[in-house]
């Protein structure tokens, strides 16, 4: 239903989970694919399965000269990039009297500034091309919040701000520039969660299971499609119906 023929994708925070789902449905739709992160074994295996479509750049996002690096060598790799997944993101919990000015700052660089910085880089070629598919991945807590993810929450709640402001301003150039919040993914972070926390989970979303990178990355077709050219600044939500707006 959606193709991609002819556009190019820049993925960051790739060789997660979500961020490889991502990647392998952008090329099932025949989207040519630049693959980011920093875990280049990942990386280079994704590289293998996905084929000829599928091109890394290695880059630490907490670093803005690597930030730079990356957008030449995509551009390099690519001609130009259609659509922008910013998927990276990490976490460093704490409660907040016990929260470390590096903790908050660590997860404010990686989750929100770095997402600030591609897209001063990137939004530019957009607008001279008149096309754009801007995707920010943010969470639920970002519009819930979390204890003991201040800085986290913080940081996805900032994605949704971003994406509402930047996408009244290029609108005109048709850009599109959405969010998607998941809720509990299935990923190696929730994997680390014990048996009895993640039964909890379950029991408090409605349609009682976690949800799979896959119910993430159908929606993401939908909004790097031309299909979804009159939806932009919204979030949506993908969460079982965890949260509701």
């Amino acid at each position: 239903m959606f193709n991609l023929e002819g556009r190019k994708a820049l993925i960051t925070g790739a060789s997660g989970g979500i961020g490889k789902e991502i990647a392998k449905v952008l090329i099932e739709h025949n989207a040519e694919v630049c693959i980011s992160g920093r875990n280049i074994e990942e990386l280079n295996a994704l590289k293998e399965s996905l084929g000829k479509k599928c091109f890394i750049v290695a880059c630490d996002l907490s670093k803005k000269e690597e930030i730079v690096e990356l957008v030449k060598k995509t551009d390099d790799l690519l001609g130009h990039i259609d659509i922008l997944i910013n998927n990276a993101g990490i976490t460093k919990d704490n409660i907040f009297l016990r929260m470390s000015e590096n903790e908050w700052e660590d997860v404010l660089s990686i989750n929100l500034n770095s997402t600030f910085s591609i897209l001063k880089l990137i939004t530019k070629g957009m607008v001279k091309r008149k096309y754009g598919r801007i995707i920010n991945i943010s969470s639920i807590v970002g519009v819930t919040g979390g204890a003991g993810q201040v800085n986290y929450s913080a940081s996805k709640a900032g994605l949704i701000g971003l994406t509402k402001s930047l996408s009244q301003e290029i609108a005109t150039r048709n850009i599109t520039v959405n969010c998607i919040a998941p809720g509990f993914i299935e990923t190696p972070m929730t994997e680390k969660l014990d048996v009895k926390r993640k039964d909890a989970i379950i029991s408090s979303i409605p349609m009682n299971r976690i949800g799979t990178p896959k119910d993430l990355s159908s929606a993401i077709i939908f909004l790097a499609s031309q299909e979804s050219s009159y939806i932009t600044g919204q979030t949506l939500h993908i969460n079982g119906g965890l949260y509701m707006n």
